[in-house]
């Protein structure tokens, strides 16, 4: 597979900017208000997540550093712990880190601009979003990556000035006093939290792409992290004390209800315009990512050959890609994936940085973790806190996320079966 490095440091970091911001911090702090109470938890638990993000981050940089190719979580987990790990996680992006996301995005974008297109089924508009996109991006390469950075730019200035504007007017109101801490419904809010970060190892999935990688992606994911936290808190430090809690809690259109009350209907329309455009880059940043980990695996012989491409773009990973995203949109089938993704993607991220920690006592100390062994460690207690929550309050969701992996565990003995393989990348042991 011939692969050409033509993407810098500010593609990979809007990147990961772009996979970040998308509807969950515009939809989430309605129900955290409800759960924990007060605007100060919210806040609280909208910076622990961004702490576990980072946290994560770190770890992923010196896995970048280490393999700086294209692929993510499946080619750090063939190479660090076995190959059958490796296609679990692309097995999981496929279904659950991509597609579904996509077209729940792509379902969000017809539902918030439906008053704007008249006679336009929301679901049509999401089909040609999706289509358009795709079209993008496997046209080209750099004009996919123009695109990209285009319009995370313009997404940046709009909430730029919207805080500006936010701060300026706000005047929190009196409220009552908040009932009593409950650190299980702080962990909980931490999983809905975590669905607004996921994205911030999105440079890892093109690394085969981007120039001098060992020092560009850990950058990427870094900057992009600690900038997409620090306008997580200050977008919903605006939210949570632009208006009474009881007019907040519960709701998810909490952004839109902020604005109405410090400017009006006028400003009210302009942040459905900011969420429109980070819906639009975030499928953007799906349609970059995604379809390189289906043709590594493809390359690896995982997957369909035909899914390799020869060069340029994965035109057909795309494509296949597209069509998955669009089956899942309008079968309506895809709103119960995203009650487990966040189970699924955590036990894969958790995994990864299990990875880390064998291939550095692997090396004898020579590969370089910041933080070591604390950032690994911390990383890991949180996504075990989180999971065993989800487990005792959504057994239904954990047990079709564990079922997954099994039928990915299934797929991957058939395909070394069926191809009369070893299982492809050698792990470290």
């Amino acid at each position: 597979m011939v692969t050409v490095r033509q993407l810098g440091l500010t593609t990979a970091t809007a990147l990961v900017v772009a996979n970040m911001i998308g509807s969950g911090v515009f939809t989430t702090s309605g129900f955290l208000l409800g759960d924990l109470g007060s605007p100060g938890r919210v806040l609280a638990a909208w910076a622990v997540g961004g702490v576990i993000a980072l946290l994560g981050a770190l770890c992923y940089s010196a896995l970048a550093r280490e393999i700086p190719e294209s692929g993510g979580e499946y080619l750090f987990l063939a190479r660090t712990l076995h190959p059958a790990a490796g296609y679990l996680a692309g097995w999981v992006s496929l279904l659950v880190g991509f597609s579904a996301p996509l077209a729940a995005v792509a379902m969000a974008f017809g539902e918030y601009t439906k008053a704007w297109l008249p006679g336009w089924h929301p679901k049509a508009t999401g089909t040609v979003l999706l289509v358009l996109f795709a079209t993008v991006h496997a046209v080209h390469v750099q004009r996919g990556a123009w695109v990209q950075n285009a319009a995370v730019i313009v997404k940046l200035v709009l909430i730029g000035v919207f805080l500006g504007f936010g701060f300026s007017r706000l005047q929190p109101p009196v409220e009552a006093a908040a009932g009593e801490f409950s650190i299980g419904a702080f962990a909980v809010s931490l999983v809905w939290v975590s669905f607004s970060y996921f994205g911030w190892n999105a440079a890892v999935y093109v690394g085969g792409e981007i120039r001098d990688p060992e020092r560009t992606m850990p950058r990427a994911m870094l900057w992009g992290t600690l900038l997409v936290t620090a306008l997580y808190l200050a977008l919903n430090a605006v939210f949570v004390y632009s208006a009474p809690r009881v007019a907040l809690a519960g709701k998810l259109d909490v952004g839109r209800i902020a604005a109405e009350a410090l400017g009006g209907r006028a400003w009210a329309d302009g942040v459905t315009f900011i969420v429109a455009l980070a819906l639009i880059t975030s499928v953007s940043a799906m349609v970059m990512a995604g379809p390189r980990v289906y043709a590594r695996m493809a390359a690896d012989g995982y997957l369909p050959r035909w899914l390799v491409p020869a060069s340029g773009p994965p035109r057909n990973a795309i494509a296949f890609q597209l069509a998955l995203a669009l089956a899942m949109l309008w079968s309506a089938a895809f709103e119960s994936l995203l009650t487990y993704i966040g189970f699924t993607l955590n036990l894969c991220t958790a995994a990864t940085v299990v990875g880390l920690v064998r291939l550095r006592r692997k090396t004898g100390g020579r590969l370089r973790v910041t933080g070591w062994p604390w950032v690994p460690v911390l990383f890991l207690a949180f996504v075990a806190w989180m999971t065993v929550f989800t487990v005792a309050r959504r057994p239904l969701e954990s047990a079709v996320g564990l079922g997954t992996l099994a039928i990915g565990w299934l797929a991957w003995r058939w395909s070394r079966v069926a191809g009369g393989q070893t299982g492809g990348q050698a792990g470290p042991g």
